[in-house]
């Protein structure tokens, strides 16, 4: 499981010009599910996601986490992620889980961090969706698990 963070100070998710997931300072999430990913996977990105410390402290130096600061959590499909982009110039979805169990796990990951983030939004799963951001940095990591 794949699960690109950004450090946000606003981000939305659109469908059809209507806002369906909007929030302030916090992380934007894009989430890819792979061919062998499970609930055990997607519990520890989540963990990963609420405590990975990218938030500055009162010095200035990236010592909190979305907890510690009662941030926000946009999450958003992403099934380009697993990609396979090693050759040619197109890449390969055959990393990516086929789109039910995407979409299960998809849907597990963002029940489980409802239950411990205060403001949760999602995007919808396998829609053309428009993401847009204020990236607050830029900070941006790659998380895999």
């Amino acid at each position: 499981m794949i699960g690109l963070i950004q450090r946000v100070s606003s981000a939305q998710v659109a469908i059809e010009g209507t806002t369906v997931g909007q929030i302030g300072r916090g992380i934007l999430l894009l989430l890819g599910v792979e061919k062998e990913d499970t609930e055990a996977k997607a519990d520890r990105l989540l963990q990963r996601v609420l405590g990975y410390r990218i938030f500055p402290d009162d010095g200035g130096k990236m010592n909190l986490s979305l907890r510690d600061i009662g941030g926000e959590l946009l999450v958003v499909s992403q099934f380009t992620l697993p990609a396979d982009t090693h050759k040619g110039m197109r890449p390969s979805f055959t990393p990516a889980a086929p789109p039910a169990e995407g979409e299960r796990l998809y849907l597990y990951f963002a029940a489980q961090a409802r239950k411990q983030v205060e403001n949760l939004q999602t995007g919808v799963f396998s829609a053309d969706m428009q993401v847009s951001l204020v990236n607050d940095g830029p900070v941006t990591f790659w998380l895999q698990v």
